[in-house]
């Protein structure tokens, strides 16, 4: 019998990328299983390039919000659906309560905000056996007995040639020149953004060495993204807030090397397996590193960070403000030189 599996999908798109090694490892699991997934609108792009997701379901509660009449009733479109098990990402109760109220056999997550009761398989999380967000993922697709498999393959999204010739004839694009993908957003808040003036620095340096430069992010990024277009003297091209995800996805699969603050963009593409230099201050890679093989981290490990504050309590943000262009400009150097070149022509992402 064919099992039929929901999972409740976390509501970042950083998280969002680093669910899909658990979606793999479910199918490892149970041959022929249809595993549907439950999610905010922003990361249903994600869910479309991962061939492991039969159908994605829209989440439409914010955070913080009950609503519990609309969530009975989303709860009994899912019952319908008739679904073995859940398996449930986010800790909170309220993430709990739509399967429980869906009647799902087998609801299956880590213990956390009184879900007793509305969680019936449940697990003590380890944070000291499962330091990394994609293990504590991954390790529910296990049985409580059973010991996470090691090494977990890095998170994988498909962009197919296509789609990004199509995109990139919608915006102008000329593929002529090999491209370098910045994202300078990052939801989290201030305190993991480089400065505007070193992502413009770095730009200019790049333009002069051949590569044309396309800034990711969303609108909210459109200001900062202009800053870095206005000090680079043209030499970056300001896509925030011009594409939707699903296109940001197909454009920077076509990019030779993305420079990246800690942010769900700096997910996206790792999942690409773009060549990725990833900008870490007040966060840490230890919990949420890019699951990469070509990616190098840029951090000053200044004595007051990681403070995982989403403003500097310092007021100063040195661990940012110190990483000169210089450095990072280096770092993006030696990996161009230790990966293979790749033509400037629309290319394709696949799964291993």
């Amino acid at each position: 019998m064919i099992k039929k599996l929901l999972v409740i999908g976390p509501s970042w798109v950083g998280d969002g990328v680093m669910a899909q090694p658990l979606y793999r490892r479910l199918h490892e699991r149970h041959p022929g299983l249809e595993l549907h997934v439950f999610a905010p609108a922003w990361t249903l792009p994600l869910l479309a390039r991962m061939p492991e997701v039969a159908k994605s379901h829209l989440n439409p509660f914010g955070h913080g919000q009950l609503r519990l009449r609309e969530r009975w009733r989303t709860a009994r479109a899912l019952h319908r659906e008739g679904f073995d098990q859940v398996v449930v990402l986010p800790n909170s109760l309220k993430a709990a309560l739509i399967p429980f109220m869906a009647g799902i056999p087998l609801r299956t997550g880590f213990t956390g905000e009184l879900r007793y009761g509305l969680l019936n398989d449940t697990r003590e999380l380890d944070e000291h056996e499962l330091p990394t967000m994609v293990e504590r993922f991954c390790i529910l697709a296990e049985n409580d007995r059973h010991g996470l498999p090691r090494p977990i393959p890095h998170p994988r999204l498909i962009s197919q040639a296509p789609a990004q010739r199509a995109v990139a004839e919608r915006l102008g694009l000329s593929l002529e020149k090999p491209v370098i993908a910045m994202c300078p957003g990052a939801e989290y808040g201030p305190a993991k953004r480089w400065p505007a003036r070193h992502f413009a620095a770095l730009a200019q340096a790049l333009s002069e060495r051949g590569y044309q430069v396309w800034l990711f992010g969303s609108g909210k990024d459109e200001e900062i993204g202009a800053e870095i277009s206005r000090l680079a003297g043209g030499c970056a091209l300001n896509l925030c807030g011009k594409t939707g995800l699903d296109e940001a996805i197909d454009l920077m699969a076509l990019a030779r090397l993305a420079v990246c603050n800690d942010s769900g963009l700096m997910h996206v593409a790792a999942a690409l397996d773009v060549a990725l230099v990833a900008l870490y201050g007040s966060s840490s890679p230890d919990f949420t590193p890019p699951l990469s093989d070509k990616a190098q981290i840029v951090s000053l490990n200044l004595e007051c960070s990681p403070c995982f504050e989403r403003v500097c309590p310092y007021q100063h943000t040195r661990c940012l403000e110190d990483m000169l262009p210089e450095r990072v400009l280096q770092a993006c150097l030696n990996l161009i030189a230790a990966t293979a070149p790749i033509s400037p022509t629309p290319n394709m992402a696949t799964p291993s």
